[in-house]
């Protein structure tokens, strides 16, 4: 069964609203997901299923949306894409914590950095379904515009490792 990685979008984080990651892994297993694990309160799950990637997003954004009221928009990849997305990040000197990667629902557009205001020398990388930002002062203080990473959730290289990381331990079982 393959493993995947879920993770919401503006979940704990002041957008969409509360979840207890308890209630999040609850949820999974009621939705027949297995060997579900949570990682940290900001919306990633970890868990296997026998269903396609575009089958467990959808499944998964409607029951939140139900719990939730609203959809909060769920980004899923694969181990095997998430070991990838860690080992094409860009920018080797950022610290991994100044490094966000931006999953997003579908490839970004090509012409996706022509918008993009980046005050603060943030560097930016698009790779197919993901944008890297190097925020050199840090994302708290910065002032990027860039309209494409509206509709993704982001997470630092740090936690991308650690997600990783958890779901080569679930495939190895």
């Amino acid at each position: 069964m393959p493993v995947y990685i879920a993770l919401l979008r503006a979940v704990n984080v002041g957008g969409t609203g509360s979840l207890p990651m308890a209630e999040l892994k609850a949820i999974c297993e009621g939705l027949g997901f297995a060997d579900v694990k949570t990682y940290i309160q900001s919306g990633n799950v970890l868990f296997r299923s026998d269903e396609s990637e575009k089958a467990v997003e959808e499944k998964l954004d409607k029951a939140l949306g139900q719990k939730m009221g609203k959809r909060p928009g769920v980004m899923v990849r694969t181990r095997k894409e998430l070991s990838d997305i860690v080992a094409s990040a860009p920018f080797p000197d950022a610290k991994p914590n100044f490094l966000l990667v931006y999953l997003l629902p579908e490839k970004a557009p090509g012409d996706a950095l022509d918008k993009m205001v980046a005050p603060d020398g943030e560097e930016v990388k698009l790779a197919g379904r993901e944008i890297y930002v190097h925020y050199p002062n840090g994302s708290g203080r910065s002032k990027l515009k860039l309209p494409a990473l509206k509709p993704g959730t982001s997470r630092n290289l740090n936690t991308m490792r650690k997600l990783a990381e958890m779901a080569a331990d679930i495939e190895a079982g």
